[in-house]
């Protein structure tokens, strides 16, 4: 669940005609990246442009994306993005945002079984401590990249067989952490159909 005011209403975020945001829970002006971090610690909240009114959020969070995307470390692919981009103003056009919603609350669903599988695997199986790092290291991957992913309550610290927790993986690993997400979601998706 979300974290939001003590009211239960969604933090307010004002956005000024400077470009300014002004976070009214905490009084005190924030960045785009301030938003990207309240986003994957799944906090609640609305942009609202203090001139009109309007809320603005979806804007404001396709802007993040935006900048998220040209640091270098892409996580659509440019076939997605054609094919999204190729959806506006189609007939599909409506249906697009209760699928994309569906696709990723199955993927963050689907995710949290198999966290759950391999962790009574690890119980019985010694070499499904191998399988357990890199389920960590791809949950890793997954908070960082998708808004609101972070599973509720303290997640287990990868270990080694001697007993510290994991080192981070090198940005190689990263990428081809991705190629295996990607891949684990096909497969998921087709064993749905």
């Amino acid at each position: 669940m979300a974290k939001r005011t003590r009211d239960g209403d969604p933090i307010v975020i004002k956005k000024y005609a400077n470009r300014r945001l002004y976070n009214t829970d905490t009084s005190s002006y924030i960045t785009l990246d301030d938003l990207a971090k309240m986003t994957r610690e799944n906090v609640d909240f609305s942009v609202i442009d203090a001139k009109s009114g309007d809320d603005i959020t979806h804007t404001i969070l396709t802007q993040i994306i935006v900048e998220q995307e040209s640091t270098g470390e892409q996580m659509l692919p440019v076939s997605f993005l054609r094919d999204l981009i190729s959806m506006y103003g189609n007939s599909v056009q409506g249906m697009m945002p209760s699928y994309l919603e569906a696709s990723m609350a199955s993927f963050r669903k689907n995710r949290e079984q198999l966290q759950e599988a391999f962790q009574k695997g690890v119980e019985v199986n010694p070499m499904a401590k191998m399988v357990e790092t890199n389920l960590k290291l791809m949950q890793n991957a997954a908070e960082v990249f998708m808004p609101g992913s972070k599973p509720a309550g303290k997640t287990p610290t990868a270990k080694t067989p001697a007993g510290p927790p994991a080192e981070p993986a090198p940005k190689d690993e990263l990428a081809q952490m991705r190629k295996q997400m990607a891949a684990m979601q096909k497969k998921l998706d087709e064993l749905d159909s």
